[in-house]
């Protein structure tokens, strides 16, 4: 665009015309819209009474006559703005509330005033600007030139009344003031628009900004702060020192940010109202009249093509996939709202734009389904009453024992949903919960209006992505406390059977060293089969991409918080959409290498490959059991149980004698099968008398001991506590050992690692406390034990057990006391291989890493079948859209901008995933000719700049180009989330949306 004004169909001055003086005119008004005027000073009262009321309506609706004279006209504000040109008319002024509980803050003439015109802006400007809006962007090539128009008159068919605006224009470096005649029939923002203006009002306005400043704009606050007021300022000194002035004062930045708003919801819809009718022709997955659907949704498919742009989701399910789709849950309490300092509610009307936050209304339904489960529970309400001693045991469904999930539950503030992250009393919404899939694609956000991290929230999130998807497709979703949310779904059915039996919970991993070891050999994505190497880190990297929009988003509106969030997601939507195919290069190579690297460290090892699984299933089951407990009453238990099986020994005795003898005297009918049957009683014997003589070792008596004399025997009650407290104190070590494996094997260390390093070395020093109480109760029931036998107390024969030193313990050496169970279990059992044997240990985790890289693999070519049949389909689509809007210009140049687009993608993602192999057979062509590709070619690699250097796509500056600088700034948000409670003080003042 050059320096000086473009010609115009109308007449154009750089300066305001002489205002012209208007007769005084009567308007009916509400009493709140009558300015007061001021007695004399001195006064006992500071106002005069105001006019009396000429009207009442039903529901206590004052109105009055108010007189607007114009004989002192103010010659540094145009006229239109001196009587009723940005004033809506008294229709519009007046809003009648059905609702009698409406807030009073809406009664005030200027919240009226935005209120009536968002009403207009959304029901009646945006929808009739749409069809303007895409002819202009046709006729310019997309801002590319200025459109020529015809210099002829605009006429009213109506023959309305007519009245002539004076329209002040904001370009790049000049400003211009248009004289306009406008008419209901054809609006000012109509015309307006057609000249490449966007209006700061719906019906008369008195600023328009030019299309490209506000695209310019539009742009640059998807990757910044935005700030209009300080573009407002920076764009009027600016203009001030080009000879152009603006004397109202806080003129430009309120006209300037309702322009601005208005044509980024204007820009939406239209891009929306474009994808609609290519969505329509695409294939139907519909089964006649049925509810359920038969693939993932529009929605999904528009969201994220890789995990949901298959045709056939059931395709290639002979494979190693043993979900469908991965996803992970977040919370952020970081991006809150300010509750409104005065008292009022604050909010303002909703956008008229599509949203990926779920509705006010569905949060609360799930919040009282979840409460209405809770509370069906039988003695829910009170509190659970503790079972005698240390009682641990599995809950239905779980498959880590309840020690653990309390554990768990405990260490991580996100479990506890009574825990205030962020104060009720300053903020009116506390943060966001976001659904991502693996790609990083935002699925659904949430609005958290609740102190702490609800899990009805969560739950939503999941309840709103399986309405979308078939009846039989599964899902990973992986979310920091998954272990506490399946707890809480099996315990109280928050979810249908149906649901939950299609989902497999995980642990994202940067959460994961935050759980017990037992929680992470079951929910751990590197131990769970179907994860592959997806690390459920996403709304981290989310986190830490909005954390620019904290500050502004604090003091803003309810519903214009909504629209700027959204608006941010679009924009990433459309980042990742480039790097699809640089996202699967990447971790096509990461996992090949991966893969490669634990291979050859398996075949260093000298162990038996056939064994590795097996002690595998062997370490989860041993380390996930319950603790053994202590009770007063074990001595009595145990002793029970002995003489139990002593008389089941003797009925077997018995049976087996029987049989013999009867096989002796020649009674069988059958001798085969009856020599069958005394085998099984011989071996059914024997199993019980082995048990038998363990158990009775276990108590440390002999077999002759009179077990009746033994009840209440204290020597035996504290062998049996010291047992029990030894197995909790070897699990304990067990899980220490298998945590701090890592940093015994670390010696060259990134920054980042150290920081991973850093926060599950911290993790496990918190357990440490507990191990050193349990070796101090070990040894202190040791030397009672060794003081009853030094008193003679203790049955003839009895051993005392050998204490445990605090020196070296962390390093859990085989040939440790730890091990050596003298005095208390006369059973010498070698320790397994999996915790004995190093070879074994590191054959079980390279192994494990084999399987989940064999996994990653396996999705990534599927994924990449998947995203090049959504780009068939999107091309098929875009074709036959073509083909039925040949008479419509205006569509088929968007229809073809789109597939030039698409043909851009193509040429880039195929060079990226070329090495990747298809997980089953696919055509050569993606979709558009080779004359398409080639023409997107030549613009892609063309040089593009003013200097004629090529254009050369930095993958360096991508978003998440590689693992460092991912890690680096999860590592980084994470730890500034943990400042999550402290209150940022900011000025309202310095931030406009």
């Amino acid at each position: 665009m050059d320096g000086g004004p473009h010609p115009r169909n109308i007449a154009s001055t750089s300066t305001p015309a002489t205002p012209v003086c208007r007769h005084s005119q009567q308007m009916l008004v509400t009493l709140s819209m009558v300015k007061k005027r001021r007695k004399p000073q001195g006064s006992n009262t500071f106002h005069l009474p105001g006019p009396p009321p000429v009207l009442v309506l039903p529901g206590r609706q004052y109105f009055t006559q108010q007189i607007a004279s114009n004989t002192n006209p103010r010659h540094d504000v145009p006229p239109s703005d001196l009587i009723d040109q940005d004033r809506p008319s008294f229709y519009d002024n007046v809003h009648f509330f059905s609702d009698p509980s409406a807030p009073r803050s809406f009664r005030s003439n200027r919240r009226q005033k935005k209120f009536n015109q968002w009403q207009r802006w959304s029901n009646e400007v945006i929808p009739s600007l749409i069809s303007p809006y895409l002819t202009y962007q046709c006729k310019s090539s997309s801002l590319h030139h200025q459109p020529v128009f015809q210099n002829d008159h605009v006429e009213c068919m109506a023959s309305c009344h007519r009245k002539t605006l004076e329209v002040t224009c904001v370009f790049f470096n000049y400003l211009e003031v248009l004289n306009i005649d406008c008419c209901p029939c054809t609006p000012a923002p109509l015309q307006l628009l057609k000249l490449g203006l966007f209006a700061c009002a719906p019906i008369a306005p008195s600023l328009a900004v030019d299309l490209h400043v506000l695209e310019l704009v539009r742009t640059l606050f998807v990757r910044i702060t935005p700030n209009t007021t300080a573009w407002c300022e920076a764009l009027e000194v600016f203009l001030t020192a080009q000879g152009y002035k603006i004397s109202t004062k806080d003129n430009l930045r309120r006209r300037f940010s309702n322009a601005y708003h208005w044509y980024s919801v204007l820009v939406t819809n239209a891009e929306d109202h474009i994808y609609s009718l290519i969505s329509q022709r695409l294939p139907s997955h519909s089964l006649g009249d049925e509810v359920l659907p038969t693939q993932p949704s529009n929605y999904l498919r528009s969201h994220c093509p890789v995990c949901f742009g298959m045709q056939d989701w059931q395709k290639d399910h002979g494979s190693r996939l043993k979900l469908d789709c991965h996803v992970c849950i977040d919370a952020c309490f970081t991006q809150k709202r300010s509750a409104n300092s005065r008292g009022a509610d604050g909010l303002d009307p909703p956008n008229p734009t599509q949203s990926v936050f779920i509705s006010d209304e569905e949060v609360a339904r799930m919040e009282a389904h979840v409460h209405a489960c809770r509370g069906s529970l039988p003695g829910h309400g009170t509190k659970r009453k503790k079972p005698e001693g240390d009682e641990d045991g599995y809950e239905d469904g779980m498959r880590i024992p309840v020690s653990t999930l309390d554990a768990c539950g405990e260490s991580f503030l996100a479990a506890d949903e009574k825990r205030e992250k962020a104060s009720t009393r300053f903020f009116a919404n506390m943060g966001i919960m976001a659904l991502l899939c693996r790609h990083d694609c935002v699925l659904w956000l949430v609005n958290m209006t609740s102190a702490g991290e609800k899990q009805y929230y969560a739950l939503a999130l999941i309840k709103k992505l399986f309405e979308h998807l078939p009846p039989t497709m599964t899902i990973g979703i992986l979310y920091d406390i998954a272990c506490q949310l399946e707890r809480s779904c099996l315990k109280y059915q928050l979810l249908e059977q149906g649901v939950l039996s299609r989902i497999v919970f995980s642990i994202s991993v940067f959460h994961a060293y935050g759980h017990q070891w037992p929680c992470q050999l079951i929910y751990h994505p590197r131990k769970c089969e179907g994860f592959g190497l997806s690390d459920g880190e996403g709304c981290e990297r989310l986190w830490s991409t909005l954390k620019m929009l904290i500050p502004p988003l604090r003091v803003s509106g309810y519903h214009q918080r909504l629209f700027v969030l959204n608006a941010q997601v679009r924009h990433l939507d459309g980042k990742n959409l480039d790097t699809f195919g640089e996202w699967l290069s990447r971790r096509w190579t990461r996992c090949q290498t991966k893969k490669s690297s634990a291979e050859h460290a398996l075949r260093q090892l000298s162990v038996d490959e056939a064994n590795i699984r097996p002690e595998w299933r062997a370490q989860v089951e041993h380390q996930t059991k319950p603790l053994s407990r202590r009770s007063k009453t074990n001595n009595d238990e145990q002793i029970s149980k002995i003489l139990t099986l002593e008389r089941t020994l003797s009925n077997l005795d018995d049976s087996v004698h029987a049989l013999e003898m009867q096989l002796c005297a020649g009674n069988t009918l059958n001798i085969v099968d009856f020599n069958l049957r005394l085998t099984d009683e011989r071996t059914y014997q024997s199993k019980v008398a082995d048990t038998l003589r363990r158990w009775k070792a276990a108590l440390g008596i002999g077999q002759l001991t009179d077990l009746q004399q033994l009840r209440r025997s204290i020597f035996l009650q504290i062998c049996l506590d010291a047992q029990a407290v030894k197995a909790r104190l070897h699990e304990r070590l067990r899980q220490c050992k298998f945590e701090i494996e890592r940093f015994e094997r670390s010696y060259r260390q990134t920054v980042n690692e150290h920081k991973l390093h850093v926060h599950a070395e911290a993790s496990i020093q918190r357990r440490n406390p507990t191990i050193r109480k349990l070796v101090s109760t070990y040894n202190n029931l040791c030397g009672k034990l060794i003081d009853l036998i030094r008193r003679g107390e203790a049955p003839a024969g009895a051993i005392a057990p050998h204490s445990i030193s605090l020196t070296g313990i962390f390093q859990l050496d085989v040939n440790d006391d730890i091990w050596q169970d003298v005095g208390l279990d006369g059973n010498d059992m070698a320790p397994p291989a999996w915790l004995a044997d190093e070879n074994m240990h590191a054959a079980i985790k390279f192994q494990l890493e084999v399987d989940r890289c064999n996994e990653e693999g396996a999705r990534i070519m599927r994924e990449h079948c998947v995203l090049q049949e959504w780009t068939m389909a999107e091309w098929d689509a875009l074709q036959e859209a073509c083909t039925h809007a040949d008479e419509n210009e205006d569509l088929c140049f968007h229809f073809d901008l789109r597939a030039h687009l698409l043909s851009g993608l193509v040429v880039h993602w195929q060079s990226q995933v070329r090495p990747i192999p298809c997980a089953w057979p696919l055509p050569d062509s993606w979709g558009p000719t080779p004359n398409d590709l080639a023409e997107a070619a030549n613009m892609y690699y063309q040089p593009s700049c003013l200097d004629g250097t090529a254009a050369v796509y930095d993958s360096e500056n991508d978003w998440e180009s590689d693992d460092e600088r991912e890690n680096d700034e999860l590592i980084d948000e994470l730890e500034e989330a943990a400042l999550a409670g402290a209150y940022m003080d900011l000025d309202s003042d310095s931030y406009d949306i």
